[in-house]
């Protein structure tokens, strides 16, 4: 074999090899099974401080969010501006537009 074609060889080995290394850092790692990976925790590396996650997980326990995501519930969005009363939104239903009007009702009733 000529030199360029170990050296060529070389570089495609290496090319192929190269991703193979970032995934062994990874908490996923491909696998030949149905799930098509494995799940590997040890390999995480936090960047936050234990002191740091338990000051987080008491803010949001005093604050409600954390009994919320216990139960799989989404957060609720939190809105800036204060709340309409219903007879602002009955008053503002019936001075809608016809074109506004007919646009809801086609979205709600899907055509």
């Amino acid at each position: 074999m000529k030199l360029t074609h170990i050296a060529a060889l070389k570089a495609i080995v290496l090319a192929t090899a190269l991703p193979l290394t970032a995934q062994a850092s990874s908490i996923w790692h491909p696998a030949p099974t149905e799930e098509g990976f494995t799940y590997h925790p040890d390999h995480f590396q936090s960047t936050k401080t234990r002191a740091q996650v338990m000051a987080e997980v008491e803010a949001a326990r005093k604050d409600g969010t954390l009994a919320i995501l216990q139960r799989g519930a989404p957060l609720p969005i939190k809105s800036s501006e204060a709340p309409k009363t219903r007879q602002q939104v009955v008053d503002e239903m019936r001075s809608e537009s016809p074109e506004a009007r007919r646009a809801r009702l086609e979205m709600y009733s899907g055509g």
